[in-house]
Protein backbone atom coordinates (compact mmCIF):
# COMPACT_ATOMS: atom_id res chain seq x y z
CA UNK A 1 0.00 0.00 0.00
CA UNK A 2 1.50 3.33 -1.01
CA UNK A 3 1.98 5.96 1.68
CA UNK A 4 0.67 9.52 1.52
CA UNK A 5 3.81 10.90 -0.14
CA UNK A 6 3.69 8.23 -2.84
CA UNK A 7 0.00 8.88 -3.49
CA UNK A 8 0.61 12.62 -3.64
CA UNK A 9 3.51 12.16 -6.07
CA UNK A 10 1.31 10.04 -8.31
CA UNK A 11 -1.46 12.67 -8.28
CA UNK A 12 0.95 15.53 -8.97
CA UNK A 13 2.54 13.62 -11.84
CA UNK A 14 -0.90 12.85 -13.27
CA UNK A 15 -1.76 16.54 -13.22
CA UNK A 16 1.62 17.71 -14.49
CA UNK A 17 1.50 15.27 -17.41
CA UNK A 18 -1.77 16.94 -18.48
CA UNK A 19 -0.61 20.53 -17.77
CA UNK A 20 -3.52 21.08 -15.41
CA UNK A 21 -1.66 23.07 -12.73
CA UNK A 22 -2.69 26.24 -14.58
CA UNK A 23 -6.31 25.54 -13.64
CA UNK A 24 -5.65 24.69 -9.99
CA UNK A 25 -5.92 27.70 -7.74
CA UNK A 26 -6.87 27.19 -4.07
CA UNK A 27 -10.49 28.24 -4.62
CA UNK A 28 -11.07 25.77 -7.44
CA UNK A 29 -9.28 22.98 -5.60
CA UNK A 30 -11.49 23.59 -2.56
CA UNK A 31 -14.57 23.69 -4.77
CA UNK A 32 -13.61 20.38 -6.39
CA UNK A 33 -13.11 18.86 -2.94
CA UNK A 34 -16.57 19.98 -1.80
CA UNK A 35 -18.21 18.76 -5.00
CA UNK A 36 -16.66 15.31 -4.61
CA UNK A 37 -17.72 15.19 -0.96
CA UNK A 38 -21.25 15.99 -2.10
CA UNK A 39 -21.08 13.03 -4.48
CA UNK A 40 -20.29 10.81 -1.48
CA UNK A 41 -23.36 12.21 0.26
CA UNK A 42 -25.58 11.49 -2.75
CA UNK A 43 -25.16 7.76 -2.14
CA UNK A 44 -26.88 8.10 1.24
CA UNK A 45 -29.49 10.74 0.49
CA UNK A 46 -33.03 9.76 1.45
CA UNK A 47 -31.95 6.43 2.95
CA UNK A 48 -32.54 5.29 6.50
CA UNK A 49 -30.02 3.09 8.31
CA UNK A 50 -31.42 -0.15 6.92
CA UNK A 51 -31.58 1.18 3.36
CA UNK A 52 -27.99 2.44 3.58
CA UNK A 53 -26.76 -0.91 4.82
CA UNK A 54 -28.53 -2.70 1.97
CA UNK A 55 -27.34 -0.14 -0.59
CA UNK A 56 -23.71 -0.58 0.44
CA UNK A 57 -23.86 -4.29 -0.28
CA UNK A 58 -24.03 -3.56 -4.00
CA UNK A 59 -22.55 -0.03 -4.20
CA UNK A 60 -19.52 -0.16 -1.92
CA UNK A 61 -17.13 0.22 -4.86
CA UNK A 62 -19.04 3.28 -6.09
CA UNK A 63 -18.78 4.91 -2.67
CA UNK A 64 -15.10 3.96 -2.57
CA UNK A 65 -14.52 5.75 -5.88
CA UNK A 66 -16.11 8.91 -4.52
CA UNK A 67 -14.04 8.71 -1.35
CA UNK A 68 -10.94 8.27 -3.52
CA UNK A 69 -11.91 11.43 -5.42
CA UNK A 70 -12.15 13.31 -2.11
CA UNK A 71 -8.72 12.03 -1.08
CA UNK A 72 -7.33 13.00 -4.48
CA UNK A 73 -8.34 16.63 -3.99
CA UNK A 74 -7.19 16.71 -0.35
CA UNK A 75 -3.75 15.44 -1.33
CA UNK A 76 -3.44 17.72 -4.35
CA UNK A 77 -4.57 20.79 -2.43
CA UNK A 78 -2.33 20.10 0.56
CA UNK A 79 0.61 19.61 -1.80
CA UNK A 80 -0.08 22.83 -3.69
CA UNK A 81 -0.46 24.79 -0.45
CA UNK A 82 2.70 23.31 1.06
CA UNK A 83 0.83 21.59 3.89
CA UNK A 84 2.19 18.32 5.26
CA UNK A 85 -1.22 16.65 5.49
CA UNK A 86 0.05 13.74 7.58
CA UNK A 87 1.50 16.15 10.14
CA UNK A 88 -1.64 18.32 9.98
CA UNK A 89 -3.80 15.27 10.73
CA UNK A 90 -1.56 14.18 13.59
CA UNK A 91 -1.73 17.67 15.13
CA UNK A 92 -5.50 17.85 14.63
CA UNK A 93 -5.93 14.47 16.34
CA UNK A 94 -3.97 15.76 19.36
CA UNK A 95 -6.36 18.71 19.56
CA UNK A 96 -9.36 16.40 19.20
CA UNK A 97 -8.05 14.15 21.97
CA UNK A 98 -7.84 17.18 24.26
CA UNK A 99 -11.32 18.41 23.28
CA UNK A 100 -12.89 14.97 23.56
CA UNK A 101 -11.29 13.10 26.48
CA UNK A 102 -12.41 9.49 26.62
CA UNK A 103 -13.86 9.79 30.10
CA UNK A 104 -16.22 12.57 28.95
CA UNK A 105 -16.83 11.75 25.29
CA UNK A 106 -17.09 7.95 25.17
CA UNK A 107 -20.49 6.94 23.84
CA UNK A 108 -21.62 10.56 23.51
CA UNK A 109 -22.26 12.69 20.44
CA UNK A 110 -22.17 15.92 22.45
CA UNK A 111 -19.96 18.69 21.05
CA UNK A 112 -16.77 19.34 23.01
CA UNK A 113 -17.93 22.70 24.39
CA UNK A 114 -20.96 21.00 25.98
CA UNK A 115 -19.17 18.03 27.58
Amino acid sequence: MPDIKELTTKIVEFNNDRDWKQFHNPKDLALSLVLEAAEVMEHFQWKNSEAMEEYLKSHKDDVGEELADVLYWVLLMSNDLGIDIKLALEEKMKKNEAKYPIEKAKGSNTKYNKL
